[in-house]
């Protein structure tokens, strides 16, 4: 990173944990991602969810189809995951592993949006689980309990004790990746873990939990498009979650979980969870670690802690911000639909240069 304090200059990032649909929604979103980023790992939460190896390898096309044909943003990488069921196939995992897939992704049955095919008891994946363990193929979690009577805000908490550390204790050489963390319990779970630093389980952070808490989603009305899942939560848990990225752990890296839907499904009787910020999103990362005096430490956080612990090289390019006040545009072509990103109308600090 330049030391001018107008200007910031890191290794191309990577975006850990990233939606981008399909069809002609999906074209109109990738490129704001792959304008950023060098690789994202997609998430398979289609209709149907992305269940085999053949799944994942005909996903990834789709979205090299969708890319620029020349410029930065032609070079962008998909990394493809699997949706875990309770009907997955150990056999699955070799299959996996062998296409280029980078992992499997827990959620919890009706966890998010579309995780009704999700795993309703974790148990019935063992033999999954035991594969990837063998095999070294990460699991991607999506950290909450789903029970009606568990308050929305406890889910995350209370599946680290119910599901995460018995899980750890059956399978302790499986890698873990706990994503888009909202609470203080998260960040002191991974932190303290293990004591090497190369440790069996990381995080991912989303750039809505590093900047706002619970009372933005009611700040002068409800407001949808600052509504995900994991939910926000008290200003406790986000200043935990600034304070362990500031810090430079290398447990805890980029991850958007940017997530569109049409603004119809969002501004709706029931609302669709999930925050739009492929965008903007560098710029607000690099807003919360300025406001956090740690802007020294943004480029381990969004280039190099999450290809160190997926084993993979670290990028050769660059990504240059520069100091400017930016409008965030009101929404954005999204198919047949348009899509608003989160703090829509308002300004960013940070730019990026093309």
């Amino acid at each position: 990173m330049t030391k001018a304090t107008d200007t910031i200059e890191i290794r191309r990032p990577d975006d850990w944990h990233l939606h981008v649909r399909d069809g002609r929604a999906m074209q109109d979103v990738i490129v704001h991602t792959a304008a950023q980023f060098a690789r994202a790992i997609i998430m398979p939460n289609l209709k149907p969810p992305v269940v085999s190896a053949q799944d994942a390898i005909a996903y990834r096309q789709r979205i090299l189809a969708a890319l620029p044909k020349e410029g930065v943003a032609s070079q962008f990488q998909p990394l493809m995951t699997l949706y875990l069921t309770d009907n997955t196939p150990a056999d699955e995992v070799a299959r996996a592993k062998e296409a280029g897939v980078i992992g499997f992704k827990l959620y919890p049955a009706g966890a998010t949006t579309n995780s009704d095919a999700g795993v309703t008891d974790i148990r019935r994946c063992d033999a999954v689980l035991a594969q990837m363990e063998k095999l070294d193929v990460p699991l991607l979690v999506h950290g909450e309990v789903t029970h009606s009577e568990i308050d929305v805000f406890d889910r995350e908490a209370i599946f680290i004790e119910k599901i995460l550390e018995p899980l750890r204790q059956r399978h302790p050489g499986l890698r873990i990746v706990f994503e888009h963390i909202t609470t203080k319990q998260a960040v002191e779970y991974v932190r303290d873990a293990d004591t090497q630093r190369f440790a069996k389980i990381a995080a991912t952070v989303t750039p809505q939990h590093l900047l706002y808490n619970r009372n933005s989603i009611f700040s002068g009305g409800l407001r949808t498009h600052y509504y995900c899942l994991p939910v926000l939560k008290r200003e406790e848990h986000r200043q935990a979650i600034v304070n362990i990225v500031a810090s430079g752990n290398s447990r805890f890296f980029l991850g958007t979980d940017s997530a569109p839907h049409p603004k119809g499904a969002k501004e709706s009787a029931c609302g669709c969870a999930g925050c739009y910020t492929a965008w903007h999103a560098m710029s607000l990362y690099a807003e919360v670690f300025e406001q956090a005096g740690a802007l020294d430490k943004l480029e381990g956080f969004a280039s190099i802690y999450g290809p160190e612990f997926y084993g993979l090289p670290l990028n050769q390019g660059t990504l240059k911000l520069r100091r400017q006040t930016i409008q965030i545009p009101a929404e954005f072509p999204f198919g047949d639909e348009v899509v608003v990103p989160l703090r829509a109308g308002e300004t960013t600090q940070w730019a990026l240069v093309e």
